[in-house]
């Protein structure tokens, strides 16, 4: 017998397993959406919650305006809609942003919470 011959010899087979489609594949389920709601007090001025807005929300000058401007005549306004979790992070960043330094009876940070959007 011939050393390159394959005579006898069984190769390899290989196994493919094919899994069936299923019809009613479950997609990811989403994350309900939160709102991120900033309100109101007398202790804090435009240009503090514009700034704010833009520094952590990164919304541009015009849309921080409107924030201010709804939390001042509306008592409250929307900042973001998203995840429990990042508004969470959020509204924990509104309690920790700090007094407006240009008013001089101001104690601290403005208040926010969050809650289910509808």
């Amino acid at each position: 017998m011939d050393e390159h011959s394959n005579v006898g010899v069984e190769e390899p087979v290989e196994q493919v397993i094919v899994r069936p489609k299923r019809r009613h594949e479950k997609k990811p389920k989403r994350q309900p959406p939160f709102h991120v709601i900033l309100w109101n007090d007398n202790d804090h001025t435009y240009e503090y919650v514009i700034a704010m807005m833009m520094e952590l929300f990164g919304h541009p000058l015009e849309k921080g305006y409107q924030i201010a401007k709804d939390v001042d005549q509306l008592g409250r306004a929307v900042c973001l809609t998203t995840t429990k979790e990042h508004a969470e992070l959020k509204r924990d960043q509104i309690h920790a942003y700090g007094k407006d330094d240009a008013i001089a009876h101001c104690k601290g940070s403005m208040s926010a919470s969050i809650e289910p959007a509808e």
